[in-house]
């Protein structure tokens, strides 16, 4: 053999054995476990287009298996409120849920779910995505070893079911509401006894009067508990979920560990199902408010003004304090609002003028 060749098979050999490594850890297969605040079966939130089990699925399928993500709803590994913190210490990987459950760690985590009298779908999706959110809540995140996705949104959310009309602020003192959140605050600014129950425990507790209203998501899902069978007044203005988004974070280490073609498909997952699930819900609702009017005698309407003025009243003198107690909630208050600003502007252009003059 001529030297010449027998230096090319000896650069073709060596060529191999380098790419090798690449090749085996590019096949590298990885099992996680994602746990969750919802239930196993929840509609929109475990199960169905753009839920965490749809999630799960997409991110199988796009990594062709070398992704495997085990599925728990609430209780089934740990308690629902304890997903940031098994998530956190390494515990699991992955957690699904919405960030305002964690507002006890962080106020700031309230803007990644939904803001009070707040940004819609769309705009939501604009600051996140283009406007700086994506960024701010993984910096929110970091310090409790988290990486933070959107991958869910049910869009504007229903105020919820009373048992009796609401016509003034005065009809809200001494009211005992389910209601989570920022909102549940506001709410005691009222004078309302907010208090937060799962949701298998929302009907059984406005039927027997232990609460005398109750919020949970909209039509579909509330009338999947059986909601209107225990109040018929459902106010519809959803002044404090406009777009109520849902979140997968992954423990910080886990997703370094991860290659880069395998992060690029959890994250186009999650925005795969964040469009996807809010889809769900238009259709769901729409046809499930229908039958609520129609069919179950439900009466729909909105808050009065009176009302929605001191709700948002309450509202900003809430979310001033929290701005002036902490720094980094001033940090994402401000890029939210300044955001919303330029977004109203433009949706007084685009969207208002759709409803106004279109949908007639």
């Amino acid at each position: 053999m001529r030297r010449r060749e027998f230096t090319k098979l000896v650069l073709a050999g060596t060529a191999a054995t380098i790419a090798a490594p690449a090749v085996v850890r590019a096949q590298t297969t990885f099992n996680w476990k994602m746990t969750s605040f919802y239930g196993p079966n929840a509609a929109f939130y475990s199960t169905g287009p753009g839920s965490a089990k749809d999630l799960v699925k997409r991110i199988d399928e796009m990594s062709g298996g070398r992704l495997k993500i085990q599925f728990y709803g609430a209780g089934e590994l740990i308690p629902a409120a304890e997903g940031f913190d098994a998530v956190s210490s390494g515990t699991v990987e992955m957690n699904y849920a919405n960030s305002y459950f964690w507002t006890g760690k962080s106020f700031a985590a309230q803007y990644f779910t939904a803001v009070p009298f707040g940004l819609n779908f769309q705009g939501f999706n604009g600051w996140y995505y283009d406007g700086g959110g994506a960024q701010l809540w993984r910096e929110v995140y970091d310090r409790f070893n988290l990486v933070p996705f959107l991958c869910g949104n049910t869009g504007v959310q229903m105020t919820g079911w009373f048992r009796k009309e609401i016509k003034t602020v005065d009809d809200l003192k001494g009211l005992k509401m389910r209601i989570p959140g920022l909102a549940g605050r506001v709410y005691k600014e009222l004078g309302v006894d907010a208090r937060l129950l799962p949701p298998g425990e929302i009907f059984p507790a406005l039927e027997r009067g232990v609460i005398d209203a109750a919020e949970f998501v909209g039509p579909y899902l509330d009338r999947q508990l059986g909601l209107h069978r225990a109040a018929k007044y459902y106010y519809t203005t959803g002044w404090h979920e406009t777009a109520t988004a849902s979140e997968l974070i992954i423990n910080k280490a886990k997703w370094a560990s991860l290659p880069a073609d395998l992060k690029a498909i959890v994250e186009n997952a999650c925005a795969a199902c964040n469009v996807i699930g809010e889809a769900w819900c238009q259709k769901n609702n729409a046809e499930a408010m229908e039958d609520l009017i129609k069919n179950q005698g439900v009466i729909a309407q909105p808050l009065a003004d009176g009302i929605v003025k001191a709700l948002r009243e309450a509202n900003g003198k809430i979310l001033a304090e929290a701005v002036a107690k902490d720094s980094v909630t001033k940090k994402v208050h401000e890029s939210y609002m300044g955001y919303m600003a330029k977004y109203k502007q433009w949706a007084g252009y685009s969207e208002a003028v759709y409803h106004e003059k279109i949908l007639k």
